[in-house]
């Protein structure tokens, strides 16, 4: 019998960097065949399409590549629509295929997807080689899981049992206690001694021992990452979640998505203080997308966790391409008349 696909699962909250990560190593797989599943939570495909854009998974003779998208929002919910069949898919090009990588929506529990890998349509073609969790290291020191890094620690050493966790601070400490291996990323962003007590906070949710790496724009190399050969659809007694006792998992359905395309350019930077100022306004989470920019021939990326942003131009507009400006807005009760207002009013 062949041997098993090893397929290794990305999760990790909103902008913690699980993308970045991706593209990083399917840029340097040291001539490993990689494929790639995508959850996303949101319509437009952001995340897919910028793994395409790396330019470095080969075409099939079919003229498919080995970038599969799915748009449901999250697979821990609706694992069987379309997991399945692309697993399926997946499979019967195994021998074209050295290893898998699924990234999560950043709404998703990790341990509801590792169950279906006991599914007997897939556990004799597939394991899971090990779950990776991304965490972003300034986001969680500004308190977006938690409240402020030194509160939670003494509000825990004075009274264990206290219960101040919100339903997304339950889902954040679900993905750190599945995960094999923790990649705390942007630690560039943040003092030593801030991220020391990160560090710490982390180590206080896992439950047991499980190695932390550090990172910077998810550059780490192949070997850190892929080979654990954990199995870990037959070792889920180990990963305890908050959701064991429950059926079937609800995301709160007050976090949404909206997302806006527009016909024409913007400037970087007044764009990136109008999205500031609508993030202060309203509970955003997640900000992602691209943006058509005056006079440039490259298309632009832009993220943004809260506040905080990053941009980069990833590739160059193709000839027949419309040079639209298409993001997506992922948060809790959003009002989408106000994002689209609020952009529209802008001008160059």
């Amino acid at each position: 019998m062949a041997a098993k696909i090893p397929v290794t699962i990305i999760t990790g909250f909103l902008g913690s960097g699980k993308t970045t990560l991706i593209r990083h190593l399917l840029q340097n797989n040291q001539g490993r065949r990689i494929a790639v599943l995508v959850n996303e939570f949101g319509e437009l495909g952001i995340d897919g399409e910028l793994l395409k854009s790396c330019q470095i998974c080969p075409e099939q003779e079919d003229g498919s590549d080995n970038i599969f998208e799915l748009t449901n929002g999250c697979l821990c919910c609706t694992v069987q629509e379309e997991f399945l069949p692309t697993m399926q898919q997946l499979m019967k090009r195994r021998d074209s295929i050295d290893c898998i990588l699924i990234e999560t929506s950043g709404l998703a529990l990790p341990k509801p997807l590792v169950k279906a890998f006991r599914w007997h349509e897939i556990r004799n073609a597939a394991t899971v080689d090990a779950v990776i969790t991304v965490v972003d290291c300034a986001a969680v020191a500004a308190g977006t899981f938690a409240s402020d890094v030194e509160a939670v620690e003494a509000q825990r050493r004075s009274d264990d049992s206290l219960e101040h966790e919100t339903p997304l601070q339950e889902l954040f400490e679900d993905q750190l206690a599945c995960a094999d291996l923790v990649v705390l990323n942007k630690t560039d962003l943040v003092d030593g001694e801030t991220k020391a007590k990160v560090e710490e906070l982390i180590k206080q949710e896992l439950p047991r021992v499980v190695k932390i790496v550090e990172s910077s724009e998810g550059q780490l190399d192949a070997s850190v990452l892929l080979g654990f050969q954990a199995a870990v659809e037959d070792n889920l007694d180990s990963r305890p979640s908050h959701h064991d006792t429950e059926e079937e998992h609800e995301h709160d359905d007050e976090i949404t998505s909206t997302h806006l395309i527009l016909d024409r350019a913007f400037d970087p930077e007044k764009l990136r203080r109008q999205l500031q100022t609508l993030a202060q306004r309203q509970e955003i989470y997640r900000i992602k997308g691209f943006v058509a920019v005056p006079n440039k021939s490259m298309r632009l990326v832009m993220q943004g966790v809260g506040t905080r942003f990053e941009q980069f131009y990833d590739r160059p507009w193709k000839p027949q391409e419309v040079r639209q400006t298409r993001l997506v807005f992922i948060g809790r009760d959003l009002n989408s008349l106000e994002i689209e207002s609020h952009l529209t009013s802008l001008t160059f």
